[in-house]
């Protein structure tokens, strides 16, 4: 619903907008994020979307609204969405083709892969201005220190392991990564057990780690203009 102080006779109300005049993160020519909300669009109540444009491999990093319940609906292409449930600690990977949605519940720890090219999701809020907490940014902003004395690690290597991490990634892994960076066979064999469909499904991930790159923002990390 509209807000209630609109004044829908001013000369500023706004009815329509050109997502394309706000992409909030690029990442290349196939891969960026579109957004829309109360301050493209002023009539806009309790809502808000973001267009995504993804490749095969590439992932809206790990994150959290903390303001916001997010519906992911899948226009064109394939995407899993992996969620961690808070109450039975659990990670759930749900695979969407067109037609399908995954929701998100607010705060909630997730993230979305697309397993095949010309991939596009349109992500739904119910919140004027979605709020965004990137696991890009905790790593980051996290001193190695703590890290390694809360989880009895190696300092020097968590340090070294976060250190290619210097800005907020929103869509990875960023440009100048290398796989040799990746430690381990994660990103070689990626899979996805708990895996949730609801008719068979033949697209699955391959090849790529979720890395982090952009925009440093920290609360509403979409840097909303």
């Amino acid at each position: 619903m509209a807000v209630s102080y609109m004044d829908f006779t001013s000369p500023s109300v706004q009815f329509t907008y050109d997502l394309s005049n706000n992409t909030i993160f690029k990442k290349d020519a196939r891969n960026y994020i579109n957004s829309l909300s109360i301050k493209q669009l002023n009539t806009l109540g309790n809502v808000s979307l973001l267009d995504i444009f993804l490749s095969t491999g590439n992932v809206v990093e790990p994150h959290t609204h903390q303001n916001a319940t997010e519906l992911v609906y899948c226009i064109s292409g394939a995407a899993v969405v992996s969620i961690i449930n808070p109450f039975t600690k659990e990670l759930l990977n749900f695979p969407i083709q067109p037609g399908q949605v995954a929701n998100v519940p607010q705060g909630w720890w997730h993230y979305e892969m697309a397993t095949v090219d010309n991939t596009h999701l349109l992500a739904i809020f119910d919140a004027p201005i979605p709020e965004f907490i990137g696991a890009s940014d905790m790593l980051r902003l996290t001193p190695a220190s703590v890290f390694a004395h809360t989880y009895c690690l190696n300092e020097a290597q968590v340090k070294a392991t976060f250190a290619p991490i210097t800005q907020t990634v929103f869509i990875g892994p960023p440009n100048d990564c290398h796989t040799q960076q990746v430690q381990g066979s994660a990103g070689a064999n990626m899979s996805f057990p708990n895996h949730h469909t609801n008719q068979p499904y033949g697209h699955m991930p391959r090849q790529y780690p979720d890395y982090p790159q952009q925009q440093p923002y920290i609360g509403n990390g979409w840097g909303y203009r």
